[in-house]
């Protein structure tokens, strides 16, 4: 068996119904699926047993990886042993959706990953502690909205699916999870700058206390009259905006 490790923030997923949900979450309309930290394969065995999907892995893990190779021979050719958030996810046939018991301390990082390759990723299903779930799914409003509410809404629907409790991983964590799945919407251009709306909502959220005219004081355009809709928006703060709002004050301060 393979010794969960702290400092890769593994916690091995137990619960065979839990394994299904997951699965199940899929839609079923992307063939190619990759994992991300397969683990001791829980996901795994369901993903290369369904005739109907084109799988691949990746596990940093060492002990995983022999583990893998060992209990499901079918996965030869399928297993990279490298970093998700370092690999080249050109070599992998799009669209490919990503599923995995995401490990808790680069959860985060996976989905800034996923919004690089938005383009080729139509559909993602997580496994997440339950405070980065719930921020990711919160609306304008929500204390827990923040950065990756925004950017992830940007060009992604989101659900949240189901809350998992702490007795179904070895070892437990010591906070419950939760299961959620983002769908790429339509949106193919924002309109705008990219980057400056990016910039916009990190700077906004990294002062989410401040109203934008504070937070973004050295980003406003000097002997720009805002509209009057965009000066309403600037006597907000960054929680109160959803993204169309974003853009909207991106575009006012590309000028």
């Amino acid at each position: 068996m393979v010794r969960p490790k702290k400092h890769l923030g593994q916690h091995f997923l137990r619960d065979e119904n839990i394994a299904r949900k997951i699965i199940g979450a899929l839609s079923g309309k992307v063939i190619n699926v990759v994992e991300v930290g397969p683990g001791t394969g829980i996901l795994t065995k369901h993903l290369l047993q369904n005739p109907a999907l084109n799988p691949f892995f990746f596990e940093v893990d060492p002990e995983s990886v022999q583990y893998l190779q060992q209990q499901y021979p079918s996965i030869s050719g399928r297993l990279m042993e490298m970093d998700f958030l370092r690999a080249d996810l050109s070599g992998i046939p799009a669209p490919f959706a990503v599923i995995g018991n995401f490990p808790y301390n680069i959860s985060s990082q996976i989905l800034f990953r996923v919004l690089e390759y938005r383009n080729s990723v139509p559909e993602v299903i997580g496994m997440f502690q339950k405070e980065v779930a719930e921020r990711i799914a919160s609306p304008p409003g929500s204390k827990k909205y923040g950065i990756l509410s925004v950017l992830l809404k940007a060009w992604f629907d989101i659900e949240y699916l189901f809350t998992v409790n702490e007795s179904v991983f070895y070892p437990p964590p010591k906070v419950k999870s939760a299961v959620v799945r983002l769908q790429r919407n339509c949106t193919k251009d924002l309109g705008c700058s990219e980057e400056l709306f990016f910039l916009t909502v990190k700077t906004a959220f990294n002062q989410r206390r401040k109203t934008f005219r504070n937070a973004l004081k050295g980003m406003i355009p000097a002997g720009t009259a805002p509209s009057p809709g965009n000066k309403l928006l600037l006597d907000k703060r960054a929680e109160q905006l959803d993204v169309a709002d974003f853009i909207n004050l991106t575009h006012y301060l590309d000028q």
